[in-house]
């Protein structure tokens, strides 16, 4: 039987939140096009556009699960301060 992606597995997955190298490059194999993290991104350069634009993102998500939200150990909350969201 075929195991499934990486990404959707722990091995692909990084402990302090979002996807790690090999959870990256599983779900490239599908057709996905993830970047790394940038968390520390400068505003007005391009990855601080994305910052900017996942910080947003990940807020509504927030609200869409306030079980989460809650959780200081919930994968939402994680990459959202691996963000500095």
């Amino acid at each position: 039987m075929a195991k499934s992606p990486a990404w959707t597995r722990k091995e692909g997955k990084n402990p302090k939140g979002g996807l790690n190298a090999k959870g990256r490059a599983s779900a490239k194999k599908q057709g996905m096009n993830l970047k790394p993290p940038a968390p520390n991104a400068k505003a007005g350069t391009k990855d601080g556009a994305r910052r900017k634009s996942f910080c947003a993102r990940s807020a509504g998500q927030m609200k869409m699960w306030p079980k989460a939200a809650k959780d200081p150990n919930s994968r939402l909350r994680k990459a959202r301060r691996a963000w500095n969201c």
